[in-house]
C-alpha cells in the first residue's frame, strides 16, 4: 500500500473479526449483507436514513439513522466506533424511472452526498470503501458476455450517477488516501435465507413479483417487451445473481481489500459481481414455471424506450483476485424470492 502510515495495521486486515461501516444497510441488499458479515464473524454498524429501507430490516444491529453527507454524524460514528475498519457504501436511490423524472434528487443524494462523505471517511483516517456500483453501466457488446475492461454508456440518470461516482472513487483515491474495491451488480433476486429480508417495495416493478402476479391471475399476462433481439431466442438477457452469493462477495471484499488492491496493484478497482451465465426472459420464465409450478400467461409487446437487450458478468476477475464464485442456482434463487413473497407480511405489515 506504498507504505502509507494511515493503512497499517498490527492485524492485517481480515485475519479477526471486524467492524464494518454499512451505509443503505436497512435496505434489501444492505440487510443482507449485514447479515453475512455477522455469520462470517464481523460487526456490521447501520447508518441508513430510513429514506426507503424499513426500519424493521435494521434488527437489533448497531445502527445510525442519518445522512450519509453529515459529516457531524460520521465523526460521531467514528469516535464510537474507531475500531471501522472499512465502509460498504450502499445507500443511494435505485429507481430507473424515477431517476428519469428527479434527476436533481439523485444526483444530489448519490453523487454530492457520496463526494462529502468518501472527503469525511479520508479525514477520519477510514480510507477503505467497497462500493455498490452497476451492470447497467456496460454498453452494448455483440457477444452480451461484458468484462470490467468493456466499454460504458450509462442509460438513464440511475446509471450515470453510478458511473460518475466510479470516476470519483477512481480519481480520489488516486489524489489521496482513499481506496476502492468497486462492485459492478448484475441482477439480483432473492432474498436472505432465513427470509427475515428481501424486497420490499409494494408494489413489485421487478420480475419476479410481476411473473407471481401473472401466473396467480392477479395480472392478466406477463408482457415480454422485445423479442427481435440478437439474442438465442429473440428476448433481452440478464444475468441473476442470488442475493446471498452478492451479500458474500462483499464479506470477500472486506476481508481481502488490502491483498486485492496490492494483487492490481492499483489504489482503486472494479469487480463484476454476477454467475457468468446469460439468461433470456423465456428462459426465466421457464425456470419460474418450473419452480413455482404454474404456467405463466405472456404477451409480447415492442422494447421500452432505454429498454438494453442486457448483458452478462464475465466473472474471472471476482474469481482470481476476490477468491469468490457464485454458487446458487437460478432456481434457487426464485424459490427464495418466492418463499420471501410469502413471508414479507408478517415482517413488514404489508404483502
Amino acid at each position: 500500500m506504498h507504505g502509507h502510515h494511515e493503512l497499517v495495521r498490527t492485524v492485517p486486515l481480515g485475519s479477526g473479526a471486524m467492524k464494518v461501516l454499512v451505509t443503505g444497510g436497512a435496505g434489501y441488499l444492505g440487510s443482507i449483507t449485514a447479515k453475512a458479515l455477522e455469520q462470517a464473524g464481523h460487526t456490521p454498524v447501520i447508518l441508513d436514513s430510513l429514506l426507503t429501507g424499513p426500519r424493521v430490516f435494521v434488527k437489533d444491529r448497531i445502527f445510525y439513522e442519518g445522512d450519509i453527507a453529515d459529516r457531524d454524524l460520521l465523526a460521531r460514528i467514528v469516535e464510537e466506533h474507531p475500531d471501522i475498519d472499512c465502509t460498504i457504501h450502499m445507500a443511494a436511490r435505485i429507481v430507473v424511472p424515477e431517476s428519469v423524472e428527479k434527476p436533481y434528487e439523485y444526483y444530489r443524494d448519490n453523487v454530492a452526498k457520496s463526494l462529502e462523505m468518501f472527503d469525511q471517511l479520508v479525514r477520519l483516517g477510514k480510507p477503505r470503501v467497497v462500493f455498490s456500483s452497476s451492470a447497467s453501466l456496460y454498453a452494448l457488446t455483440p457477444e452480451f458476455e461484458v468484462t470490467e475492461a468493456d466499454g460504458l454508456a450509462p442509460q438513464s440518470p440511475y446509471a450515470r450517477t453510478k458511473g460518475m461516482m466510479e470516476s470519483v472513487l477512481q480519481d480520489m483515491c488516486a489524489a489521496t488516501e482513499l481506496r476502492a474495491v468497486i462492485l459492478r451488480y448484475f441482477n439480483p433476486i432473492g432474498s436472505d435465507p432465513d427470509l427475515e429480508s428481501g424486497i420490499y417495495a409494494r408494489e413489485p416493478s421487478h420480475v419476479i413479483g410481476q411473473l407471481v402476479m401473472a401466473a396467480q391471475g392477479l395480472k392478466d399476462s406477463f408482457t415480454i417487451t422485445g423479442t427481435e433481439h440478437p439474442t438465442r431466442d429473440g428476448t433481452g438477457i440478464r444475468d441473476y445473481i442470488h442475493v446471498w452469493d452478492l451479500a458474500k462477495a462483499h464479506v470477500a471484499a472486506v476481508e481481502r481489500f488490502d491483498d486485492v488492491l496490492a494483487t492490481v496493484d492499483a489504489p482503486s478497482t472494479v469487480i463484476n459481481i454476477g454467475t457468468g451465465a446469460g439468461v433470456t426472459v423465456l428462459e426465466l420464465i421457464a425456470a419460474f414455471e418450473r419452480v413455482f409450478g404454474e404456467k405463466v400467461p405472456t404477451t409480447t409487446a415492442p422494447p421500452r424506450p432505454g429498454d438494453a437487450v442486457g448483458a452478462y458478468a464475465n466473472v474471472d476477475k471476482a474469481r482470481d483476485v476476490l477468491g469468490w464464485t457464485a454458487d446458487h442456482t437460478l432456481d434457487e434463487g426464485i424459490a427464495s424470492a418466492l418463499a420471501w413473497g410469502s413471508k414479507r407480511k408478517e415482517i413488514l405489515g404489508y404483502a
